[in-house]
């Protein structure tokens, strides 16, 4: 069937997750991760993410800003400024206005201009969220800002994928889901969306039972894909 919905991961795919400790390294209060904060910002999404899917794993479940800030503390330890709390305040606020990519605003644009359903469907809780739509100005090419909140597990598990089927009322033909995990497209592939991974880093297919349908480099590319 053709895609009708368009569905996207959040951070890392629509906001830059980079861009919270690049904006705090430029400032003069926090010089001391001036040459450190590339290694910093990959080490806290890093703790993000694992403890996301220890916690599904485990039945251990906390919202995502709780997870989020758990694996800052790690990587600030990791880094060695652990005690430093004004910057551990700072990066927290940001992460509330992560920048999107420059090529998502006229995206979600084409999608909606071309009859699209819209949607985010991600692991951040809805404060989070919606903090982030509304500082990348978005809120009005998306239809629903789909959260793993309501069902109370975090990716990859299928409870999460279903709350798009549910919301729209669509087949999973229908639906091209767009990630920039390698783990998240794979996992929605085998849940039976047409896929799309946003390669940008350019890192090998990661080892699983499924692999994405598509890869990209950006998210240019998703109205062609969707057939507009």
């Amino acid at each position: 069937m053709p895609v009708t919905t368009c569905v996207f991961d959040a951070y890392g795919t629509l906001f830059d997750v980079a861009a919270a400790a690049r904006q705090a390294a430029s400032e003069p209060a926090f010089s001391q991760i001036s040459d450190t904060w590339q290694v910093l910002a990959e080490h806290w999404r890093l703790k993000q993410l694992q403890y996301t899917w220890l916690r599904a794993v485990a039945g251990a479940h906390e919202d995502f800003w709780q997870v989020t800030r758990q694996g800052l503390d790690w990587a600030l330890e990791r880094n060695g400024v652990a005690g430093d709390p004004e910057l551990r305040e700072r990066l927290l606020a940001l992460y509330w206005e992560l920048q999107a990519y420059p090529e998502v605003p006229s995206m979600l644009a084409a999608l909606k201009a071309g009859g699209m359903n819209t949607a985010i469907l991600s692991n951040g809780s809805p404060d989070m969220l919606s903090g982030a739509v509304n500082s990348a100005g978005i809120g009005d090419v998306l239809d629903d800002v789909l959260s793993v909140e309501s069902v109370g597990v975090f990716k990859p598990d299928a409870r999460v994928y279903d709350l798009v089927g549910k919301r729209f009322d669509c087949a999973h033909d229908e639906v091209l889901f767009v990630s920039s995990n390698g783990w998240d497209a794979a996992c929605a592939t085998g849940y039976g969306f047409t896929t799309a991974w946003v390669n940008r880093a350019g890192e090998p297919v990661d080892r699983l039972p499924w692999t994405p349908a598509h890869t990209m480099p950006d998210l240019t590319g998703i109205p062609a894909l969707a057939g507009l």
